[in-house]
Formats: C-alpha cells, structure tokens, sequence
C-alpha cells in the first residue's frame, strides 16, 4: 500500500506537488493520470525516496521507502528504463542489482524470461531498441520480487504485442495482492488495464476514484442522433438545455436522453435514422476534468467539430 498524506513540494517559487493525499490500496491497478507537468514524476521520485517532501509524508507498506531493511523486496521501481551500465550485458545488468540487494542469482533468469529477453540476455544493452529497453527496466523492477510495483510510462516503446503483455502482466500481478502503481499519457490503455485512478493536476488531486465513477462523473447525458432533416431536429431542441454538435455525420446531443430527444423528434414529425446513448471514453472524461489544469497547451486545430446549438445561445 502507498498511503500520500499533504505531498507537496516547491521548486524555488513553483509548486509541483501541492498537498496531494491519496492511498494505493493492494489487489487492483491503480492509474496515475494527469496532464504534463503535473507532478507525477516528482511524486513517483518522493514515494521512492528520490526526493525530500518540502512538507508532508509518503509510505509504502507502513514505511518511508528508506526505512526498508531491503527495499528491493518491498518496492520496485521503473522511472526510466534507460538508467542501465550501457556496457553490461542485460544479464549482468541485473546480476549486479541482485548481488547488491542479496537476490538469488537464479532469479535473474527468471525475470529475464518473465519480460521476453532471452534471446537478448547476454547483448549489451547500449544496442537496445527502446522496447528492449524497457523490457529490460521491468525486468529490475521484478527483480525482488516486490509487494508494490510502481512504474512510469511502462508501455513506452513496446509494440502492441508487448503492449497487451504488459497489460496482463500488471493484472496478474494485482490479482496476486499486490500494489500497482502506474503512469501513462496511453488512455485507451489505461481504460483497459485500470481499475483505479489518482488524477492529479498543477501538483493538486483531481480525482480518487474508480475508472467508471471517473468517467460517469464526466458523462452527462449525450446521445448520438442520425436523421432525415438535421436542421429541423437542431431548430426542435433549440428550446431545450442542450448542446447539439455535429460530428461524423451525425448529431451529438448533451443534455437530454434518448428517450426525451426521441419524443421531441415524434412530437415534431422527423424521421429518426439512429438513436443512441453514447458512452464517454476515458480520454474524452480525463480532458473534460484536466482541461483547466493542463500547463502547456497547442493551439486548436481547424476543422474540429463546432456546437451548432447551445443553451442560451441564437443560431
């Protein structure tokens, strides 16, 4: 368990981490989400010891990581895969982890076969391709064996095949009970692997919930429309608290359900072609709860889809 209480740290006159309170509980895996210069990485490298809370505490298992007789055992770690002796070998590599934290040199074998490097094993890993790479860093977060895994970006590099290891990997390694932390910009990955996030923005939590809470509380009501007449339907909702967009073809309608918009379209006379609930991705609810929080940000891009109608607005 990695339990946060009033995390904050500063930077001269910035404030990276700002009172940030939330617990990792064993047996799901917990997402860390949040928009560029957020704060994960510092709080990744404050619950690892690698940086001094300016206030505040972290524990992993009951523990300040430095408190732990053999650290290895209880947390392992990728903040960055290419933190290796680029003139080792990937077996020696870990050998001399393992050496280092008193880990069974028969262990090494067996990570290096859990991550898919056999046939590499014994190549320097200054000639690894960045998936390599970062099959190796998984490999020295195993290494110990560890009760809490805590990784950033762990899919960075890999192609889909490794993309779906990994994803079974960290499922199988919660539902063993232990502690899963992890960092990834990869929504549509993360709507798959996670069943918890912290969502964090400008240092300060966002959200502590589950992955459907998240996205229901994003939702709304929003249902996609197809029709004979989209002028007439848009002109029929117009009176309605609503917004009507109109995107691939057809029009989007937040606000109302698809009973209620299917009632004013009967009311009015319009032929209905679709009519459908639409579910919110988890990439589209992280925007729509991030997007006040996001540091740097592009300029729009020409074409995106406009509201054709809102409340309170003229057409």
């Amino acid at each position: 368990m990695i339990e946060a209480t009033g995390l904050t740290k500063v930077y001269g006159h910035k404030r990276a981490v700002d009172d940030l309170t939330f617990t990792v509980q064993p047996g799901v895996v917990t997402g860390f989400l949040g928009p560029n210069g957020a704060g994960k990485s510092t709080t990744m490298r404050m619950i690892l010891g690698l940086d001094a809370p300016t206030s505040g505490t972290v524990l992993v298992n009951g523990k300040r990581y430095g408190q732990h007789r053999a650290p290895l055992h209880e947390v392992g770690a990728l903040l960055e895969a290419r933190s290796v002796h680029t003139g080792r070998s990937a077996y020696n590599h870990l050998l001399a982890l393992a050496q280092t934290a008193g880990i069974p040199r028969r262990r090494v074998q067996e990570v290096i076969d859990v991550v898919g490097l056999q046939e590499v094993a014994r190549k320097r890993a200054g000639s690894f391709s960045l998936g390599m790479g970062q099959r190796l860093g998984i490999a020295s977060a195993l290494l110990g064996d560890p009760h809490t895994l805590i990784l950033d970006e762990p899919v960075n590099g890999l192609d889909p095949d490794g993309i779906r290891w990994i994803r079974n990997l960290l499922k199988s390694l919660a539902a063993e009970g232990r502690t899963v932390f992890v960092s990834s910009h990869l929504m549509s990955e993360m709507a798959q692997t996670a069943e918890h996030l912290v969502v964090v923005g400008r240092g300060r939590l966002i959200a502590d919930t589950s992955v459907a809470d998240f996205i229901a509380r994003s939702s709304g009501n929003r249902v996609r429309v197809r029709t004979t007449d989209p002028g007439a339907l848009v002109a029929t909702l117009a009176q309605q608290q609503v917004t009507v967009v109109e995107a691939d073809g057809a029009l989007e309608v937040t606000g109302m359900s698809t009973d209620d918009v299917g009632r004013a379209a009967g009311a009015a006379g319009i032929t209905l072609l679709e009519l459908s609930a639409r579910q919110t991705s988890l990439e589209e609810a992280f925007m729509d709860l991030t997007g006040g929080s996001v540091e740097f940000q592009g300029a729009t891009i020409a074409g995106a889809p406009r509201p054709l109608q809102e409340a309170g607005t003229q057409r």
